[in-house]
C-alpha cells in the first residue's frame, strides 16, 4: 500500500509582511466568508506554490488562483483587493487548471509597479476555502517557503 505524503504546513507563496485576516481592508475576507487564512502584503509579484498540489482554479483575469492537496485542502491566493476589475492587466500566470506543482514552483508574476494605484491595496489574502483549522507560525516579514502555518486536522 502506498501512503500520500499528507500536507501538514502551508509555506508562504510571496516575500513580504503578514496580515492578519481580520485586518485585510476588504469585508468579504476580513469577515472570513470564504474560509479563514491570512494575507501578505507583498514586496515584489512573485508567487510560489505554498504546498505540493494540484492547481484547481484559474480565473481568467489571473488575479486568482486556487489549489487542492493530496489530502484535499484547499487554498486560494488572490493577489491584491479588487484586481478582477483589472481584467489580467499585469498579471502573468505561469500555470493552467489541472497542473500538479510542487513547493516554491512559480504561479505567477504580476507587475506590481503597474497595478499598485490602479487597486486600493497590494495585500493578498490566502484562503483555506476547504475549512481545515490552523496555527499560524508566522508574523512579520516572511520569506517564499518560510512555514507560515500548521493544519491541526490533518
Amino acid at each position: 500500500m502506498l501512503f500520500k505524503k499528507k500536507i501538514k504546513e502551508l509555506m508562504a507563496p510571496i516575500k513580504g509582511e503578514i496580515v492578519a485576516i481580520e485586518d485585510v481592508p476588504d469585508e468579504v475576507f476580513a469577515g472570513k466568508m470564504m474560509g479563514d487564512g491570512f494575507a501578505i502584503n507583498p514586496v515584489n509579484g512573485n508567487v510560489y506554490s505554498p504546498v505540493d498540489g494540484e492547481i484547481v482554479l484559474v480565473f481568467d483575469t489571473g488575479h486568482a488562483i486556487g489549489l487542492k492537496t493530496k489530502n484535499d485542502i484547499e487554498i486560494l491566493i488572490h493577489f491584491g483587493l479588487e484586481t478582477v476589475a483589472l481584467k489580467g492587466e499585469g498579471f502573468d500566470v505561469k500555470v493552467k487548471e489541472g497542473m500538479k506543482v510542487k513547493q516554491g514552483d512559480l504561479l505567477s508574476v504580476v507587475d506590481i509597479d503597474l497595478i499598485r494605484d490602479k487597486v486600493p491595496s497590494l495585500i493578498t489574502p490566502i484562503i483555506i476555502t476547504s475549512g481545515e483549522k490552523f496555527e499560524m507560525n508566522a508574523s512579520g516579514a516572511v520569506e517564499v517557503g518560510d512555514k507560515v502555518l500548521t493544519f491541526t486536522e490533518v
